[in-house]
């Protein structure tokens, strides 16, 4: 009878190992910053929910629907990193963009914002423009990177 047991064995003298781990790079996609996809969501989901989490719908209507516009947007680009990164990462300039405009939008957007409207779209905006730089370089880096 055939030894059908479930034993594990080693298979590092396995003569297919550096083939397998060459394709489970390829796969994974070069993925440096996955740990920046959780991140990016977070942010997303605290701009779109940010003026009713400060109270501002009242006082700034254009920029609650502002800010619930561009919080759906960086979420979606949050989705789309973790869903095919090597797609997307092409997008972390446009979320630098979405970073610096959303640190101008109070004046451009809203009507005469208050110092906690402007304070929390500034930091909004530096924490998007530092996430897609750093989104930007792994891509640099994963395109820098020549592959078998």
């Amino acid at each position: 009878m055939a030894n059908v047991s479930n034993t594990r064995g080693d298979i590092s003298s396995h003569p297919d190992v550096p083939e397998m781990r060459d394709r489970y790079a390829r796969m994974l996609g070069g993925r440096d910053v996955a740990l920046v996809d959780g991140p990016v969501f977070l942010l997303g989901l605290y701009c779109a929910a940010s003026p009713w989490i400060l109270h501002y719908t009242t006082s700034q209507p254009a920029l609650v629907v502002h800010n619930l516009i561009v919080g759906i947007a960086i979420g979606v680009l949050a989705l789309g990193f973790t869903t095919a990164p090597a797609r997307m990462y092409g997008l972390s300039w446009a979320m630098c963009a979405m970073g610096v405009w959303m640190i101008i939008a109070p004046w451009i957007v809203g009507n005469r914002p208050d110092a906690g409207v402007v304070l929390n779209n500034i930091v909004i905006g530096a924490l998007t423009l530092l996430l897609g730089l750093v989104c930007a370089g792994a891509a640099m880096r994963t395109k820098s990177t020549p592959r078998a």
